[in-house]
């Protein structure tokens, strides 16, 4: 279905046809590379704050028992994000990142307009897929031969 086909584009460049071949297969640990870095960039200040002191913020936004979501978010923003960035555990993490975008969406942004839900409904999309595809060729799933 996806194979070339007479009418499949022609290279502008050949010349790169090798290189385009050499690291066609990148494209997918890249996206769970960037994207779960982007998502760390959230939970590292939370991990340097504490749980005490992101469990009132967490509260105000409807998260309650605040420590309890604190923690969570906390650990999938770090762990989690961590784990998908390095295939290992990868669907299980990505479900759990995919569920909490949703939360973000529902919870936080949809009140405040679809402006602010853009984000929160881009990551939560690509974490379904991650957690739909797994690891992938290039993951520590794939080294230990396992995926939950």
């Amino acid at each position: 279905m996806f194979g070339k086909t007479a009418n499949d584009p022609k290279l502008l460049f050949p010349g790169l046809a090798g290189f385009y071949a050499a690291v066609s297969d990148l494209w997918y640990p890249l996206i769970r590379i960037v994207f779960a870095a982007c998502v760390m960039t959230h939970g590292w200040p939370k991990l340097m704050s504490g749980a005490a002191a992101v469990a009132p913020g967490m509260a105000k936004m409807g998260f309650v028992p605040g420590i309890v979501f604190a923690y969570a978010a906390m650990v999938l923003e770090i762990v989690g994000a961590a784990c998908v960035a390095l295939g290992l555990f990868t669907r299980f993490f990505a479900a759990a990142l995919a569920i909490e975008m949703l939360l973000i969406t529902l919870v936080v942004q949809l009140p405040r307009g679809f402006a602010r839900m853009e984000l929160a409904i881009l990551f939560g999309v690509v974490f379904f897929a991650i957690a739909l595809r797994g690891g992938g060729p290039y993951s520590l799933d794939r080294v230990i031969g396992k995926e939950l």
